[in-house]
């Protein structure tokens, strides 16, 4: 292994041997960039310290060479294809596979992870595009729509949209709700190697074998931005962390551009080769060739990344271009708002890594592939900042900075309204001022109404706080009991019918939190009493109870669904049967209450946090409800 000190710009840390045969792939972690991952011919997955550049762990189960891989967002999992057209997801920590995915037929080219869900897209030489959910074996939905090799994925910060780059010179924007091409920008020349979201505004950039980098506006779906400073094929692209410049990576330099207008902060000279990949995160940068890993750094501090030098015509290599003395401001649009989560733990992470390599400023990610006859398309580079590990959060509809700016497209656009519908959290630090008289049963009469209080009396009422609760929690305990004597002596339909009738929701949630976990209990004349309830639970503002009905609604789908529509489709029997009459019935009114559930649960897939997430998957879930019947 070679070692180099830091100096200059551009410097060269480490190079190591990856791989017995070619390294094919590489890709660091999200959010330390503590590791580095290596695929190589020999079919293995290396991790690498990237403090002393020694392999902590090698990972075996592919049964051709690794192409192509890529880290999720909390560093937890890691994904990779393989020259077969086999995906594996693997748990990092306990060294181990979770899922293997088999639906490519061509060489796997690019892998990205949704960045809040469960799910993952991939991309392929046989031209599709296929998103997974990465707790089941089968595919989720496959866009088709390119004429050739798929080169790279991105998803859309909020997670709503996915861009695909191709070898036949597209950028197509996908809608994930709708399954569907929203737009396809045509305006290369030549393959599409890689592109990239703005990590806050509603941009997109892409860098092409035609040797340009070009933006395109989301909203309006028109070019704003064609830089043309670049002597040799563009590899990769990647905005700054506050989105303020794009980085472009070609064979033998990094180039800091500006947009609207267009221009060059400034060109880096750097020896890297044919770069796929460029990620801004803690002073490094990653090279891979043949059997070799070089490992890069690039100090930011020391690249001009302001500025209004506007490029006109053909600028000089390695040149700056000359500044004018006015420009035109940036335009306004609209913004991605993602939830705000806790980076504390990052943070510290990437002040270790800066300490072991010396440095105090920003800098790239970024790795090569040489070897032609395995050379690994770029992956989407990461756009989202820093975060803890939370629970999964779907992000909330994105909203204009101004009240002027125009609407996003009705497909994609979410009501602000239900957005911001208030959400009481199953997990927190701090009391919420719950209302006791809700954990009660329903009454008819309505509630008393007090006037102003004393001090004394509210101080009575406090005190007296320990005691109704008790009373709401024996309650409660007294109504399980009653529950759970009729399912011992009757049938779980009964005892469930007996909880609706307590008109309290907390004995309902309980009960469908046990059997939601034993599916062996459920009967399709259950599902018939579950459903009108869980529609009840879906407009609850605890979340605790959202979740519970989506649980359900979940099992229901994945388990009588397919029973459902066989049944709903079968052709009449000769004769009178009254089992298979009483079984249509059934099955009818489930469908009739899937089909309300269904407009309720699209209408709340934009709501913020879990809630949001859970409703976004159930709405892919229930997509054959628009198609079947």
């Amino acid at each position: 292994m070679a070692a180099a000190v830091p100096s200059g710009v551009s410097s060269r840390l480490y190079e190591f041997v990856a791989h017995s045969g070619s390294a094919c792939c590489t890709a660091l972690t999200k959010s330390s960039s503590r590791l580095l991952a290596t695929g190589g011919d020999d079919c293995k997955i290396n991790l690498w310290s990237v403090s002393n550049a020694k392999c902590i762990m090698s990972l075996s189960g592919h049964k051709s060479p690794v192409e192509c891989i890529q880290f999720k967002e909390s560093d937890e999992q890691l994904a990779s294809g393989s020259q077969s057209g086999t995906l594996q997801v693997w748990d990092v920590e306990a060294a181990k596979v979770l899922r293997t995915l088999v639906g490519h037929r061509a060489n796997i080219t690019s892998l990205s992870f949704h960045p809040y869900g469960f799910f993952l897209a991939s991309s392929s030489m046989d031209t599709n595009i296929k998103l997974w959910d990465v707790r089941n074996k089968g595919y989720v939905f496959r866009f088709k729509g390119h004429t050739q090799a798929v080169r790279s994925l991105a998803f859309s910060p909020d997670g709503k949209w996915l861009a695909s780059a191709s070898d036949d010179s597209t950028v197509k924007l996908w809608d994930l709700t709708l399954g569907k091409t929203i737009t396809e920008f045509t305006s290369h020349s030549a393959a599409v190697n890689t592109i990239q979201f703005h990590p806050n505004e509603y941009l997109l950039a892409s860098g092409s074998a035609d040797r340009t980098v070009k933006l395109w506006d989301l909203e309006k779906f028109t070019m704003v931005g064609s830089l043309e400073k670049d002597t040799t094929p563009v590899r990769c692209v990647h905005f700054s962390l506050d989105g303020s410049c794009l980085f472009s990576g070609s064979t033998d330099s990094l180039r800091v551009f500006g947009w609207e207008p267009d221009r060059c902060f400034d060109v880096v000279s750097v020896g890297w080769g044919k770069v796929s990949e460029l990620s801004v995160s803690n002073q490094q940068l990653v090279r891979s060739s043949a059997s070799m890993v070089s490992l890069y750094a690039v100090d930011l501090k020391k690249v001009k990344m302001t500025g209004s030098a506007v490029i006109q015509g053909s600028a000089q290599q390695n040149e700056p271009s000359t500044e004018p003395k006015g420009t035109k401001g940036v335009a306004l649009r609209r913004n991605y708002v993602r939830p705000t989560t806790t980076c504390s733990t990052q943070s510290q992470n990437w002040l270790n890594i800066c300490y072991q390599f010396g440095f105090l400023s920003e800098c790239f990610l970024c790795h090569t592939v040489v070897s032609l006859q395995h050379k690994a398309p770029p992956a989407a580079a990461s756009t989202s900042e820093p975060r803890a590990e939370l629970p999964v959060v779907a992000p909330p509809p994105a909203v204009p900075r101004s009240s002027h700016l125009p609407s996003p497209p009705s497909q994609t656009s979410a009501p602000s309204a239900r957005g911001r519908s208030h959400i009481i959290p199953s997990s927190r630090n701090e009391p919420v001022g719950l209302n006791i008289a809700d954990f009660l049963p329903v009454s008819d009469s309505p509630p008393n109404e007090h006037g102003f209080i004393s001090e004394e009396d509210a101080l009575s009422q406090i005190t007296k706080g320990h005691q109704t609760m008790i009373a709401i929690l024996s309650s409660r305990h007294k109504n399980l009991q009653n529950v759970r004597m009729v399912w011992a002596r009757d049938d779980l339909k009964s005892a469930f019918k007996m909880a609706v009738s307590m008109n309290d929701f907390s004995i309902v949630v309980d009960i469908l939190n046990i059997i939601n976990n034993q599916t062996a209990l459920w009967k399709l004349d259950l599902c018939t009493e579950v459903l009108p309830q869980v529609e009840k639970l879906l407009q609850s503002k605890y979340e605790s109870y959202v979740q519970t009905g989506c649980s359900s609604l979940r099992l229901i789908m994945n388990h009588f669904w397919p029973l459902i529509t066989d049944t709903l489709k079968a052709t009449p029997s000769v004769g009178v049967d009254i089992t298979r009459e009483e079984r249509h019935q059934r099955c009818q009114l489930c469908c009739d209450h899937l089909k309300k559930l269904s407009v309720l649960v699209k209408a709340k897939a934009s709501q913020v946090g879990r809630n949001g997430s859970t409703f976004w998957e159930l709405q892919l879930l229930m997509v054959p409800l628009d198609d079947t019947l």
